[in-house]
């Protein structure tokens, strides 16, 4: 099949707008003016449309020939995308990274570590997901995302995923201020608060069995997508449950949270990060080397 419509014809009527003449765009392109005009007359002719008109001295684009160079130009972007890509995979870095990070985790340690990557590899494409419980490894096992950072969930055995401990969560059961609750300062028993609204972090798992943890109540619950919505839901008063201190410490210094002990619960949960073992890309590697030295830096 044979496309009227070149890449050499696109590079000549981009080169010809932006340099504001033929003259100066044949001199760009490191060809006499004669060619470019060729080109130019040939593509005319190949597509059956004039291109540019003469005003006095000058020449102008056309309305079709505007709409020719404009997405012409994302054609361009496309091919001069689409042979980096390729040299990138030749290189052994992907093209394109999914990174899921646990709700439990702000964003805000991920973001120097994009800084300094982008020095690095400018043209790999990051994408960042937000998952809740199951939906983490869920979506490195449906290859969604290639790293998981932060999940509370232990690690499923026997399906080819490497992870790696990053931290101990410690969780504190917490109520607003004005809550009921907060002048008990006896431990509480979950006698104590099942007669309460509980907020909840939805699993965001699609595909496998939705997980919950630490709720003790015998009333509707009150469902959240985020541990940031939960946070606001509970300064709120909206509901009570537990949080993890990394993410409150600030709300408790205020006392817009107040904390409660619970007795017979467990306090501390360990965090993971983790990915395919299979998975030998350049940038997973690269991620999951200063994610790990992040977490281990006291």
């Amino acid at each position: 099949m044979k496309y009227p419509i070149t890449l050499e014809g696109l590079e000549a009527l981009d080169a010809i707008d932006r340099k504001g003449s033929f003259a100066a765009a044949a001199s760009s392109l490191y060809r006499v003016p004669s060619a470019l005009t060729y080109t130019i007359q040939k593509l005319e002719q190949d597509l059956g449309v004039q291109l540019f008109q003469k005003e006095g001295r000058q020449s102008k684009l056309t309305p079709a020939g505007q709409v020719l160079l404009e997405q012409g130009r994302e054609i361009l972007a496309a091919t001069n995308r689409l042979a980096i890509t390729a040299k990138q995979v030749n290189s052994g870095w992907e093209p394109v990274l999914n990174i899921a990070v646990d709700s439990v985790l702000d964003f805000n340690f991920l973001y120097p570590l994009l800084d300094e990557f982008y020095k690095l590899q400018p043209d790999i494409e990051i994408n960042l997901h937000e998952e809740v419980l199951a939906g983490a490894w869920e979506a490195i096992l449906n290859d969604t995302c290639q790293l998981v950072i932060g999940t509370g969930v232990s690690p499923p055995t026997g399906k080819g995923i490497e992870s790696h401990f990053l931290l101990n969560s410690k969780w504190l059961f917490t109520v607003a201020k004005h809550h009921p609750l907060s002048q008990q300062s006896a431990a509480l028993n979950k006698s104590d608060i099942e007669q309460y609204r509980f907020v909840v972090v939805r699993d965001s798992a699609q595909h496998q069995p939705a997980l919950s943890k630490r709720i003790f109540t015998s009333k509707p619950v009150l469902s959240v997508p985020t541990l940031n919505e939960k946070i606001r839901a509970q300064v709120l008063g909206l509901g009570v449950g537990f949080l993890p201190l990394h993410r409150i410490e600030n709300l408790l210094a205020s006392s817009e949270l107040v904390a409660r002990q619970v007795n017979d619960h467990e306090e501390n949960t360990q965090l993971y990060m983790g990915w395919k073992s299979n998975n030998k890309g350049k940038a997973l590697q690269w991620f999951s080397e200063r994610v790990k030295a992040h977490f281990a830096t006291p």
